[in-house]
């Protein structure tokens, strides 16, 4: 039989990466190959925002995620109650990304 410490994974988080960036936005694209998400911070009466974090997905990783965040809100709201969704609290669209297009 395998020895179970053979599987496991070493995952380490350094100082800078642990203070975690707030974002109020994720803009998703995706191709054939992959998904693609960029995680914003819109600041009120500013009408410029950057694009603090960038993750590529494949796509089965990324049904994976939805998976994964369906499990811990299902956990969060029985033990905290329903998450509100706020109407109208969001950014006014369109959204217009500087730069070039995303192309995989």
């Amino acid at each position: 039989m395998a020895d179970p410490k053979e599987n496991q994974i070493s995952i380490e988080l350094n100082e800078e990466i642990a203070q975690g960036i707030y974002s109020n936005l994720a803009v998703i694209t995706h191709s054939a190959s992959e998904f693609v998400i960029d995680f914003v911070r819109i600041m009120p009466g500013i009408p410029k925002a950057q694009v603090k974090s960038r993750i590529i997905l494949t796509p089965e990783h990324a049904k994976r995620l939805v998976s994964a965040l369906q499990d811990n809100i299902a956990k969060y709201e029985a033990a905290h109650g329903l998450i509100k969704e706020v109407k109208g609290s969001g950014p006014v669209m369109p959204l217009i990304f500087g730069g070039p297009t995303a192309q995989a």
